[in-house]
Order: C-alpha cells, then sequence, then structure tokens
C-alpha cells in the first residue's frame, strides 16, 4: 500500500484582516518507526541548525515578458502627461484639483493582447513576436457639451512615441459611451454625499439628538443610482458612529437626487421615519415639531451599544489560549520558485503568470501542468449582493462591488493570520484618479501540507480569493467572504427579510454571487462542451437468476455534447447527477478518450434566487445560471463593467450578448463559473460573519486528460510492502526522501503599515492620516461620518 503527502500550493489575494483558528480531528491512523529514521530528542535539539530562509528558488518563465502584467508608475505618469498635452485637445484637469464639470482621467491600467498574438508569443518568445503593449484609459468629460459623458480609449502603442495614438475603445462594449450619471468615484462624489449629509441634518440638530440621542452619525448609501443613465439617484441610510456602523442603522432614511453636474440643483425628494413618508426635510420637521411624527417605538440609544460590534473579548480567556498557535515550516526551504520581477509563480510541474487590475484585483494567466497550458486566464470577473428587507435601503440595494474596485481596495495581508509566517509575499500596484496605489503585501503564495483548503476569520469588511493548486493537476477556486453584515433597524414588520442579531438591529437577507472567467485550452484552443451525466435504466438479462427476479435497476452513463451557444446557459444537474467538461475531440488519451478538464462544483454551488428585479435587469445576468460557456472572442472579454452597476437597464455590457447561437465544437470556449451564497443570517454573524460558512468553491480537475493519476510521480510518499523477514509486518520505501529536522526562524513582531501612495505625477504623497480618512477613502459612497 502506499501513502503520498497531500501538499497543495496556494495562491491567496484578500480584502480585509483576519484570524485563524482550524482544529483538525483525524480518524486513527498507523504509527510506525523505521530503522533508518533519525529520532531527534529534547537534548539533541542544540545539534540542529537553523531552518532555511523562507526565500524561494528564482523561478524560469517560458517568456522573459509577463504580458499581463499592471503598468509601472513611469508608464501612467508618461501616459497622463501626453493625454493631458494640449495637441491632445482633450483639456484634462487634474482630479485632484477638478470640479464635476471637468475632464478627469478617472483610470489608467493596461490592456491585454489580443491572445492570438499572446500566444504566438509563449510559444515562440522574441522581440519579433512580442505583442504590442497598449493601456486602457477612462476618461470622465464632465465638461462636454451639450452633455457630460464617459468614454473609454485605447492608448498605444507603449512606450509613449511618435507612434502612440488614442482611439475610442467601443468594439468590447455594447454601447459607444457612458452617461454621465453612471460615473465612477473620483473624490468628488464623496465631497457631494458629504455636503448633502450636512445640508440634510444641520436643521435637524435638535430633532437628530432627542430621536437617536446623539450629534455624531454616519451616512451610507444603496445602489444602483441609476437605471438607464437618465438619473442618479440613491437612499441613504444613517447609524450610530463608531465600530461595526454597518450594524447600527438607526431607521432613518432620503432619497436624494444627484444628477448631472449642477450641483446646485442637487436635492431631498423623500424623507422616511417610521414608515412615514415626507417629501422634504422641513415637511418632516414640521411633523416632528407639531407632534404628529409617530416615533419608533424604541429609541435608539436604548437599545445600541458601542462594544458588541467590536472584537473586544466578550469572555473569560480560554483554557490554554495564551499559547499561539501552529504555525507552518518547511523544514527542507521552500518548494516552489518565484520571479518577483515578472511575477511568475511555479511549483511540482505547475507554472503560472499574475495579472492585476483595480476592478477586481488578482488574475491567472498561461496557467500550465507538466508544460502543457490548461489554462489561458483565470480571473474574477464581478460580484454582486442583492438584499431584501422592509425598509428603503434593504429593498433597493444590488451591490456590484467591481463599480468600486476590488483590486484598488485591496489590504497588505498580515503575516501569520492571512498566510502562514513562511509565506512569500508579491506586490499589486492599480491606477486611479487618485494616484497609484501599491500594497507590498497584496498577494502571498505558500505550500501547506493538508487534504483541505485553508479557512480564516475576516475581521473587516472584504472577500478572501484562494488558487489552490494539487498534485494531480487539479485546481481548485475558493472565495470566502466576511466583514459586517449590511444591518438593518430590526422592527416587528422585518421578519422574514433576515435575522434580529441584537435588540433594534438586524442582518439582512441576501445573496452573494461571484462570476469567473475560465478560459480552457486542453490539449490546444479548439475544444468541446461535453456534458456527463447518470440516468436510471431497468435492464432484462439471460443470466439474472431467479431468486432476484429477472430485471436489474442501475444507472448508466450519457455522454453528450453541447454544441450550441444558446444552449449552453448551464444548471448544475438536479442530485449533482452530472458534469460539464471542456474537451478537445480530436486529442485522446492512450484509452482513446477525449481528453479534458471538468468543472466539477464544490461549496455551495449557487446562483442568484432573484430574477426579475429592475436593479439587476441586465447588468448582472451570468447571475441567473451555475456557469454559461460561450465561444471566445477579444470583443467579450469580461462578463461585466464597472458602469454595469448604476446602468441595469442599459449595461455597458450585456451577458446574454455573448450568446448567439454560436457553435460550440472544437471551437475556444470560455466557461464562466459562479460561486456564491445565499446568506440567511444568523446571530453568529455578529460582529463579523464566519468564513467557514460563508464559502464557495469550484475544482477544475482532469477528465481523461491523462492516462492515469499522475500525482503518483511524487516521491513525497511512502509505499509499505508485506515483509518478507520473519517477524517484522512491513518494508518500506521512502524514495530517498530524507526527512529534515531544523529549529524554525524566531517569530517577527507583529508590523503593519498597508499602503504606499504616489501622486498623479508619480511623487510619493502622504496616505490617510487617520483610520477614519482611510475607511473614508475606501468605502466610497457606503461611508460618511457627519458631526453636528
Amino acid at each position: 500500500m502506499t501513502s503520498g503527502r497531500r501538499a497543495i500550493v496556494a495562491v491567496l489575494v484578500l480584502v480585509g484582516i483576519v484570524t485563524t483558528s482550524l482544529l483538525v480531528i483525524p480518524s486513527a491512523r498507523h504509527a510506525y518507526t523505521t530503522s533508518n529514521q533519525s529520532t531527534v530528542e529534547e537534548d539533541d535539539l542544540s545539534t540542529l541548525k537553523q531552518c532555511p530562509a523562507n526565500i524561494p528558488l528564482p523561478a524560469s518563465p517560458p517568456a522573459p515578458v509577463n504580458i499581463w502584467a499592471s503598468l509601472s508608475v513611469d508608464e501612467t505618469v508618461a501616459i497622463d502627461r501626453w493625454l493631458s498635452a494640449d495637441e491632445r485637445g482633450l483639456n484634462l484637469t487634474s482630479a485632484d484639483v477638478a470640479s464635476l464639470n471637468d475632464n478627469i482621467i478617472f483610470i489608467i491600467e493596461a490592456f491585454r493582447p489580443p491572445k492570438a498574438a499572446a500566444v504566438a508569443y509563449l510559444d515562440a518568445p522574441s522581440d519579433k513576436t512580442l505583442p504590442k503593449k497598449f493601456a486602457r484609459v477612462t476618461i470622465q468629460h464632465g465638461g462636454a457639451v451639450p452633455e457630460p459623458y464617459i468614454m473609454d480609449y485605447l492608448v498605444g502603442p507603449l512606450p509613449i512615441s511618435k507612434e502612440t495614438q488614442i482611439s475610442p475603445l467601443t468594439d468590447i462594449y455594447h454601447r459607444d459611451t457612458v452617461p454621465f450619471n453612471a460615473r465612477g468615484y473620483t473624490g468628488l462624489p464623496f465631497g457631494e454625499l458629504q455636503r448633502i449629509g450636512y445640508e440634510i441634518l444641520t436643521p435637524l440638530k435638535d430633532a437628530i439628538k432627542d430621536l437617536f440621542g446623539t450629534h455624531t452619525l454616519e451616512v451610507g448609501a444603496s445602489g444602483p443610482f441609476g437605471f438607464d443613465g437618465s438619473f442618479r439617484r440613491m437612499w441613504i441610510t444613517w447609524k450610530l458612529s463608531g465600530p461595526g456602523n454597518w450594524l447600527q442603522p438607526i431607521g432613518f432614511y432620503q432619497y436624494i437626487d444627484f444628477s448631472g453636474s449642477d450641483e446646485s440643483k442637487y436635492k431631498v425628494l423623500k424623507v422616511v421615519y417610521n414608515h412615514q413618508v415626507f417629501s422634504s426635510v422641513d415637511d418632516f420637521l414640521g411633523a416632528y415639531n407639531n407632534g404628529t411624527l409617530k416615533r419608533q417605538p424604541q429609541a435608539v440609544h436604548d437599545g445600541m451599544d458601542d462594544k458588541w460590534t467590536t472584537r473586544e473579548r466578550p469572555g473569560p480567556q480560554r483554557d490554554l489560549d495564551n499559547l499561539p498557535g501552529p504555525r507552518t515550516v518547511s523544514f527542507a526551504g521552500l518548494r516552489f520558485r518565484v520571479d518577483r520581477a515578472r511575477q511568475y509563480i511555479s511549483w511540482m510541474g505547475w507554472g503560472l503568470y499574475l495579472g492585476f487590475d483595480r476592478d477586481m484585483g488578482m488574475s491567472l494567466w498561461d496557467v500550465r501542468f507538466k508544460n502543457e497550458r490548461i489554462l489561458y486566464e483565470l480571473s474574477p470577473q464581478e460580484a454582486i449582493a442583492q438584499y431584501a428587507g422592509n425598509d428603503p435601503t434593504q429593498t433597493t440595494t444590488a451591490w456590484l462591488d467591481r463599480y468600486f474596485g476590488m483590486g484598488g481596495f485591496t489590504h497588505d495581508l498580515l503575516p501569520g493570520y492571512d498566510c502562514p509566517h513562511e509565506a512569500v509575499f508579491l506586490p499589486a500596484t492599480t491606477h486611479s484618479s487618485q494616484g497609484t496605489i501599491h500594497r507590498e503585501r497584496a498577494i502571498c503564495i505558500f505550500e501547506k501540507e493538508t487534504g483541505r483548503p485553508i479557512t480564516r476569520h475576516i475581521g473587516v469588511d472584504g472577500r478572501k480569493f484562494d488558487y489552490i493548486f494539487y498534485l494531480d493537476g487539479t485546481i481548485e477556486v475558493r472565495l470566502s467572504a466576511s466583514g459586517y453584515l449590511q444591518g438593518a433597524y430590526w422592527e416587528p414588520a422585518q421578519e422574514g427579510y433576515g435575522t434580529r442579531i441584537r435588540d433594534i438591529a438586524m442582518g439582512s437577507l441576501h445573496d452573494h454571487v461571484i462570476n469567473y472567467k475560465v478560459d480552457l485550452d486542453i490539449a490546444g484552443a479548439d475544444n468541446s462542451l461535453l456534458h456527463t451525466s447518470t440516468a436510471q435504466e431497468q435492464i432484462t438479462e439471460a443470466w439474472f437468476d431467479e431468486d432476484w427476479g429477472q430485471t436489474v435497476v442501475q444507472q448508466k452513463i450519457h455522454r453528450d455534447y453541447i454544441a450550441n451557444e444558446d444552449d449552453a446557459k448551464l444548471q448544475y444537474p438536479s442530485n449533482v447527477q452530472g458534469i460539464y467538461s471542456i474537451v478537445n475531440k480530436q486529442q485522446t488519451n492512450s484509452w482513446g478518450l477525449p481528453r479534458g478538464y471538468a468543472i466539477h462544483p464544490g461549496d455551495s454551488p449557487i446562483r442568484n434566487t432573484v430574477v426579475g428585479s429592475k436593479r439587476l435587469l441586465n447588468n448582472a445576468n451570468w447571475a441567473r445560471y451555475n456557469m454559461a460557456v460561450s465561444k471566445r472572442k477579444d470583443t467579450e472579454l469580461s462578463s461585466s463593467n464597472m458602469f454595469n452597476f448604476n446602468l441595469p437597464g442599459a449595461p455597458v455590457v450585456d451577458f446574454h450578448k455573448f450568446f448567439d447561437g454560436e457553435n460550440l465544437t472544437q471551437e475556444d470556449l470560455v466557461a464562466w463559473v459562479n460561486l456564491g451564497m445565499h446568506h440567511l443570517t444568523q446571530s453568529e454573524d455578529a460582529p463579523n460573519t464566519r468564513t467557514q460558512l460563508a464559502t464557495s468553491s469550484f475544482y477544475l480537475a482532469p477528465a481523461n486528460y491523462f492516462d492515469a493519476d499522475v500525482s503518483m510521480e511524487s516521491t513525497n510518499a511512502v509505499v509499505l510492502t508485506e515483509s518478507k523477514i520473519p517477524g517484522k509486518l512491513y518494508d518500506y520505501n521512502e524514495y530517498g526522501v530524507v526527512q529534515a529536522n531544523c529549529v524554525p526562524h524566531r517569530v517577527p513582531s507583529f508590523e503593519y503599515e498597508d499602503m504606499q501612495i504616489r501622486g498623479l505625477d508619480g511623487q510619493a504623497k502622504l496616505g490617510p492620516k487617520t483610520v477614519d480618512n482611510l475607511r473614508n477613502s475606501e468605502n466610497v459612497f457606503r461611508y460618511m461620518k457627519i458631526e453636528l
């Protein structure tokens, strides 16, 4: 019999702060000692050497240039200066001094090359085959006449030269321009919300103190802010100020109009308090003053406090909890290789490049196993969260997180908490109207001896993306969500829309669905979509005995190819009695079976529950399915766009338009696969959601791709055989791998600095001076402190 060490390597990117604790209790295992296995007694520890440093050996990328890498600071500064030159005629203003009526650069980032050009370079790397480099630039034309608008442009080739040109980038979208009312966060909308917040609350100062027991509140918002670009409106909600303000709403709402670029026209359309609707702040104040206002049954300050939403320990320390938890140690040194400059990683036959962008963070490119390309691209596309409730905020919220920039809001990972102390960290850089944000520890890579994926408890709002690689050629894509719930003011009328988690606080019912682009290339780019399922049959055979009857009921495999895109918007089969695979019908293994990779559902294989809401009408159609498969096109790069958030009725990218009846037989295919969870909130979600439950995953696993299990190649295994020596039960073979013993390095003191910021000119500048400043800059429309 044989036993192999179950090793994985995980690539992780995370938004948030975490603590970790995991106890694994396996079933009984046989223990044995061997004559050639050295035993280290306590009194021999002084003779051990220190463990090797966690410095990975250099990797050897298949091509010398990472063609999916982010732009450098120098490149973005050069592009900014070139675009701002008078000869371009764009009349640009620096975003840090601009008004809504100015033209500003919103985003500058790398535009990835066409796949054919990229593959040609990877297959024969040279200066001649290296694809030309381009940037995607988003400009908000606030000064345009007669109507302001937003446009994406292609700028290149890079570096800037006489050949560099700018042209509208429209072929990857389903509309040429983006309405100005769908615009993104530049620092200016934050000012809009702040000004409106003060205008709302200042005349209500005394009423606020009386009704809610405070003069300091925090304002949040619901979204989307529009339907088709014709308006920009939002419901804002107020919460007690302090840690975990998300969980402390006070039940006070305003509907505001901030359409267009003329701030003098912004106004409050409605005020709602205790299910009473007023057409203005003055009307609400009038009802308060004349005594006709129906007060909430319980005053906010009687039922809320600022401790239950924090990480303050609620009870005595548990037994032995004063000791630090176990940690991973590679006694013989790290077994993976890293090229930091090119952001390339290799491990046990695997190799891949990393990309990173403002919208969705990390992506994987040219993923190879045993020198064969398995994936051209694996990348998150969009994340939705759709809520329910009995108040203006919960009933109107359908977040699309790409709008806010999940990559731009990535935090530094914490050694020993997010990742093992010996993990290797890689940086990430994103560029926007605010300048350049650099995180030195945005990504971590580590190997862990475990048969199960890593789980963590995340302490602030965020999602954790794991990409886990196995020795047998399997890739696991795992997502864990955590943070504060989007809380609501609890009252009996909220029953059914969430769960009461405090005296007057509830966690709202909602769905999370996250979409991934999975561009598999199985023995080449020409692939087909295979559905393998089982069905029950009843058969009669001549050899059946009368003892059992003349028939047998059993199951049988059915294999069917899906040949048309229109039939490839898929749900996982009931009882998971089937699987979908991307296969190459022209390439078989030794047994005549088409080589392929199957897409297996893992934890929580869900799709969106609510279909038909105007707030997700056409901007997140991908969420209706467990997965969908389309013919790959360079004009269908992503299932979403950041501006989709505010355009559910007329999205920039309409996923359904990808499916226009094209052939799926031996074509370059893309699978769009969803993860997520139906979050039926519980008391234990306060103060933070637990990641072991808020986890979803899928697997990409070989399906007749090889002739047998290739993990058998690993020499980190032991084979036990019946011994021929009398009195000895087993002989063994460890394949020459000698176990190592060493003294681990000292665990360093905890330090945390997070981001480094450069201005639009590329020069270093100070970051947020306080945590409040940081929260303001990161939460965008979802957080703002107002002190009266």
